[in-house]
């Protein structure tokens, strides 16, 4: 059974940093890449960030480049996503996918979203 859990949101001040982290079981985690999505009230699921299978290249939204890096860890089969310098706007709950590729990994869709792990950034 695939599974893919999101740990690790919290509260932050702006300019405060937090690392996310999505455990995966179920299916062969280095043969995928692993993206990184967000969704706001109101809003639609935004792909900020992806990885590829081998973690030799990575992609990011422009909301959130040069403050987000993500990484992987495939002894672990976990991937992070360490956030920088956060700002309001990042205020979302977070959710992972594993697409095949990091080429169009924003329109990527996963079965099941899963409630993902909140981040909520407040002065």
């Amino acid at each position: 059974q695939v599974q893919l859990v999101e740990s690790g949101g919290d509260s932050a001040q702006p300019g405060g940093s937090l690392r996310l982290s999505c455990a995966a079981s179920g299916f062969d985690f280095t043969a995928y890449s692993i993206a990184w999505f967000r969704q706001a009230p109101g809003k639609e699921r935004e792909g900020v960030a992806c990885i590829s299978y081998d973690g030799t290249s990575s992609s990011y939204s422009d909301s959130v480049k040069d403050r987000f890096t993500v990484s992987r860890d495939d002894v672990k089969n976990t991937a992070y996503l360490q956030m920088n310098n956060l700002k309001p706007e990042d205020t979302a709950a977070y959710y992972c996918a594993a697409p095949l590729s990091c080429d169009g990994y924003r329109y990527f869709q996963r079965g099941d979203w899963g409630q993902g792990t909140q981040v909520t950034v407040f002065l």
